[in-house]
C-alpha cells in the first residue's frame, strides 16, 4: 500500500465490522484530569515494557495519578486474579477484550463506568458506539471502554515458511512448517479453515451462540488439529512465549498477534493476513466491582481516549489507537508495518472475535487443554 498511516486507518474504520468513520482533531485533556491525584491499581498485559518506561510516566505527568502496574500474560490469568481481588482487593481496573468482559460481568466482578466522567466524544466513530457500543453495555450500563485494537494473523519466516498462494490458515497445520500457536486460537483457525473449505456440517459461527453446536463443531476442529499437531514446536499464551517460539525454538510460522510480528520484523519475519481473514481483537478497560480508586480509573480511560494517550497506548502494543487524531501521532514504523500487511481487501475481510459467554470460555478451555495434552 502507498497510503499514509491516517488514510490506512481511515480505510480500515470505514470497512470493518467495528469501526466506521474518519479521523478528527486531537482532544484536549481536561482541567479536572490535570487536577486529579492519587493512585490506580491497574492489571494489564505482560511483555510491553513501554508502559512502565514511557506510557504511565506520561499519564502521571498529565494527571498526577501514579499507576501501580501488575502484568499478567493472558486474560485467563487476569480473570483468576480478578476473582481473588474481589475478596482481597488490590485491583481497580483491568484490560480484557470486548468478547470476554461479559463472562467477567456474569461472575459479579465488575461495576459500570460513569460516562459523565469520561470523554466519549474522543473515540473514533464505531469503536465505542454502534455495534461495539452495544457490545460494551449491560442494558443501560457502560461496562467496557476501548483502549486499542489489532489483529492475530500469520507471523512467518520469509525465507522458509510455506504459506500457500494466497496465504491460508492451512499453513499452521502444514507439516512443511514448524508452528507456534495459542491453543484456543489454533482450534478456531482449524474450524474457520474447515468452514471455508465446506468441510463442516454447519457454519463455524453457530458455535458461539449455541453450546450444542459448539460441541459438535469443536469436536471436529479438535480431531483435525490433533491429527496435524506434529508440527507444533511451542504453544503460547502471552507475548514473550510467542516470541520465544520463533527465536528459541525455530518456528517458521505462527498464529500470533500483530505485535509479535512487529517485534520480529527485523529478524527475517513477516506478517500476513490469511485468505480466510485475520482474527481481529478489540481491547478495553473494565472497572472492578470493589475498586478503591474509581475516579482515577476513569481518568486513565479518559486519557487513553485522547489523541496523545491513545497514540502512546497503541504504540506500546504496536497496535491501533482508539482516539481521534491519534493515528497522526503514531510511530511511523508501526504505520509502515500495518500498511505492508493489510490492503483494503484484507482489512474488509477481518474476522472479529465474537462474544463468548463464561460457559463458552470454560468449554473452550477444555478443548484447548485436550489439544495441548494430545
Amino acid at each position: 500500500m502507498t497510503k499514509t498511516s491516517a488514510l490506512s486507518r481511515r480505510s480500515f474504520l470505514k470497512r470493518s465490522a467495528v469501526g466506521v468513520g474518519a479521523l478528527a482533531a486531537p482532544a484536549i485533556i481536561s482541567s479536572k484530569a490535570l487536577a486529579s491525584s492519587g493512585e490506580l491499581n491497574f492489571t494489564g498485559w505482560a511483555g510491553y515494557p513501554a508502559f512502565a518506561e514511557t506510557v504511565f510516566p506520561a499519564f502521571t505527568a498529565a494527571t498526577g495519578i501514579t499507576v501501580n502496574f501488575t502484568e499478567q500474560p493472558d486474560q485467563d490469568t487476569m480473570f483468576a486474579a480478578a476473582k481473588v481481588a474481589l475478596e482481597a482487593g488490590g485491583i481497580d481496573m483491568i484490560e480484557p477484550t470486548i468478547d470476554r468482559w461479559g463472562g467477567w460481568n456474569t461472575n459479579g466482578l465488575l461495576q459500570a463506568f460513569d460516562p459523565a466522567k469520561l470523554a466519549v466524544d474522543n473515540y473514533l466513530p464505531g469503536l465505542a458506539d454502534g455495534n461495539a457500543g452495544l457490545r460494551s453495555r449491560d442494558g443501560d450500563n457502560l461496562m467496557y471502554v476501548p483502549s486499542n485494537w489489532g489483529t492475530e494473523a500469520l507471523v512467518y519466516n520469509t525465507a522458509s515458511a510455506v504459506l500457500g498462494d494466497p496465504p491460508s490458515l492451512a499453513a499452521l497445520f502444514d507439516p512443511a512448517n514448524q508452528a507456534v500457536v495459542r491453543p484456543h486460537s489454533a482450534l478456531a483457525a482449524m474450524g474457520r479453515y474447515l468452514d471455508a473449505t465446506g468441510a463442516l456440517p454447519r457454519p463455524w459461527m453457530d458455535g458461539y451462540t449455541d453450546m450444542g453446536a459448539m460441541v459438535e463443531l469443536w469436536d471436529i476442529a479438535l480431531a483435525a488439529a490433533v491429527a496435524a499437531k506434529g508440527n507444533v514446536v511451542q504453544f503460547w499464551s502471552g507475548e514473550n512465549e510467542a516470541n520465544a517460539g520463533f527465536v528459541a525454538n525455530g518456528a517458521t510460522v505462527g498464529l500470533c498477534w500483530d505485535s509479535t510480528g512487529y517485534n520480529l520484523r527485523n529478524d527475517g519475519f513477516g506478517y500476513a493476513a490469511p485468505v480466510e481473514g485475520a482474527f481481529a481483537w478489540h481491547q478495553g478497560f473494565v472497572l472492578m466491582k470493589n475498586a478503591a480508586n474509581v475516579d482515577q480509573a476513569h481518568e486513565l480511560a479518559k486519557w487513553v481516549s485522547g489523541a496523545e494517550g491513545a497514540a502512546m497506548w497503541a504504540s506500546a502494543f504496536s497496535a491501533n489507537p482508539v482516539g481521534k487524531g491519534a493515528a497522526e501521532m503514531m510511530n511511523p514504523d508501526v504505520a509502515a508495518y500495518y500498511n505492508a500487511a493489510f490492503d483494503d481487501a484484507k482489512l474488509a475481510a477481518l474476522w472479529w472475535w465474537p462474544d463468548q459467554s463464561a460457559e463458552f470460555i470454560a468449554k473452550r478451555g477444555e478443548y484447548a487443554d485436550k489439544y495441548k495434552a494430545s
